[in-house]
């Protein structure tokens, strides 16, 4: 009759041992090194990619200091312009330093702040007139009032 048990054919009869296999290491020494290569490669291009950004920003920020100033030009080069016409400079005259034509006849207004609310003051405001329903009502109470004869 055949034996049901296995053998591991070196000799009869005899039982197939156990062997344990070792554990796989989570990490192996390659990949701990290629890890490492990849962290110090990391921290090697952190530094010049925030100067790029820092530079990218500085560069943003001197295109708009730019763009401001072109405007500023463009104003004054427009004041300026108008600076060269001569019925400019007679408005700015006669608006500045009251300057009038001949035969004409100046008149400055002089505003004193001061002066116009002392002057409010003085006049003191009138009384508010009574409301409509009072004046009825008083009316009502004169002709129901007997005559004093």
């Amino acid at each position: 009759m055949p034996s049901s048990r296995r053998t591991n054919g070196s000799g009869p009869e005899k039982a197939a041992e156990r062997t344990h296999a070792p554990r796989p290491r989570a990490l192996t020494g390659r990949a701990t090194i290629l890890i490492a290569v990849f962290v110090a490669l990391a921290l090697a291009y952190t530094y010049p990619l925030r100067v790029y950004l820092e530079q990218e920003s500085q560069i943003a920020q001197i295109e708009q200091d730019q763009a401001a100033q072109r405007e500023k030009i463009e104003a004054t080069a427009k004041e300026l312009a108008k600076w060269q016409d001569d019925e400019y400079l007679r408005i700015q005259a006669r608006e500045r330093y009251f300057y009038v034509r001949p035969g004409e006849t100046p008149l400055v207004i002089y505003y004193d702040g001061p002066g116009a609310a002392r002057d409010a003051a003085k006049n003191a405001p009138a009384a508010a007139p009574d409301r409509w329903y009072d004046t009825l009502w008083s009316s009502v109470q004169a002709a129901n009032a007997e005559p004093a004869n």
